[in-house]
């Protein structure tokens, strides 16, 4: 399977690239494109101010140059709290998608937004301070109706993102499922 990971807004760390070493070692073919171009955050606030000073667009449009080369192979779009954001919103728009897997993240979804039957799959803390229950509740119905066919892991007590060992939201227990029940979800594509 082809696939595109997407980082979180602490850029292409560590974490990242065991990510991508993982899913390489189940088969796929993995790229990881750095929308950071370099660099990283050590803390949230400083990726929000590194994602707000690049800007959502520039963000968007280098992702898209990312995957437009690989698009046509129909691409399983995977990522990481902004990273999920940004899959998502590539995934939607791209009639080749094959399926998208979120960690940690979502994003809006545009009201003309069609998918036929995209295959999407969620891991997410319970409680998580960035996607809120009545937000992935209006979330999940969105996508419902927009055509995709969507899974949510909700993991209690795990910080949002738990699946970063170099993070204090790190939840190794949480993480290993989240691995185990999402390399199964890609393996079925």
């Amino acid at each position: 399977m082809d696939i595109m990971l997407f980082h979180s807004v602490y850029g292409l760390r560590p974490a990242v690239r065991e990510a991508a070493d993982r899913l390489r070692s189940a088969g796929h073919e993995v790229r990881v494109p750095d929308l950071f171009e370099g660099q990283t955050a050590s803390s949230a606030e400083e990726g929000m101010e590194l994602k707000d000073r690049i800007g959502k667009e520039e963000l968007l449009r280098r992702a898209v140059l990312a995957a437009a080369p690989y698009s046509e192979r129909g691409l399983v779009y995977v990522g990481f709290s902004l990273g999920g954001s940004i899959a998502q919103n590539l995934a939607l728009g791209d009639a080749k998608a094959r399926g998208l897997l979120l960690l940690h993240g979502t994003s809006d979804i545009a009201a003309n937004a069609s998918v036929d039957d995209l295959p999407v799959q969620l891991h997410v803390a319970d409680p998580d301070p960035f996607e809120s229950h009545d937000w992935l509740n209006s979330w999940y119905l969105q996508m419902g109706r927009a055509g995709a066919d969507v899974e949510v892991y909700r993991y209690p007590g795990a910080g949002h993102l738990y699946t970063d060992r170099e993070l204090p939201d790190y939840d190794e227990a949480a993480a290993e499922e989240t691995w185990r029940t999402g390399l199964a979800f890609i393996d079925s594509l």
